[in-house]
């Protein structure tokens, strides 16, 4: 995948018709300034401009593989498109999250929302408690971010999240090795 060229290509179209996004997973991490190799894109994207992101896509030259009301992933058809996955914000969390997204290029002159290292974290205590698989990754990726990002870290905000999945415990230690709780 030319991440770059790809990059630059969608992110043209979204902003063109108004799609209201913000960068998650690998691209995410790296904005925070944590280097690990990713294979797609990862957007969260109003649940109102999904019907846009499809009729942009399927334009380049995506196919749709799937599609929820939580999620959609996109193959490209030629190996330098790569694939590109969506969660749809529709719940009050993640539209939330998108609300509080920050501009950062991603690229060189290609410039776009990412969640902040809050929701980062919100969105790998999900997807860890969705799929235990995860867990060493997601785990180690959230370590990074709290001890890297401590002193500007919404500790209310990382207690609510890891509440929602009764993991308060494992925050609290993680907190404690990053100079201490709040």
């Amino acid at each position: 995948m030319d991440f770059e060229a790809v990059s630059k290509m969608i992110l043209g179209q979204f902003d063109k018709h108004g799609v209201r996004c913000a960068i998650i997973g690998g691209f995410a991490l790296h904005a925070a300034g944590f280097q690990r190799a990713t294979m797609d894109i990862d957007f969260l994207v109003h649940h109102q401009d999904i019907p846009a992101v499809k009729s942009i896509l399927t334009s380049l030259g995506y196919e749709l593989k799937h599609e929820s009301p939580d999620a959609a992933n996109f193959w490209g058809m030629l190996n330098e498109l790569g694939n590109i996955d969506f969660i749809i914000a529709h719940r009050t969390y993640a539209l939330a999250m998108l609300d509080r997204a920050r501009p950062h290029e991603i690229v060189k002159g290609c410039t776009v929302n990412v969640v902040v290292p809050e929701d980062i974290i919100g969105l790998k205590i999900q997807a860890l408690n969705n799929d235990p698989s995860r867990y060493a990754q997601d785990m180690a990726d959230i370590e990074w971010l709290i001890k890297n990002h401590r002193q500007r870290l919404n500790v209310d905000l990382l207690r609510e999240y890891f509440g929602l999945f009764n993991c308060v415990d494992k925050l609290e230690e993680i907190l404690g090795e990053a100079g201490g709780a709040q």
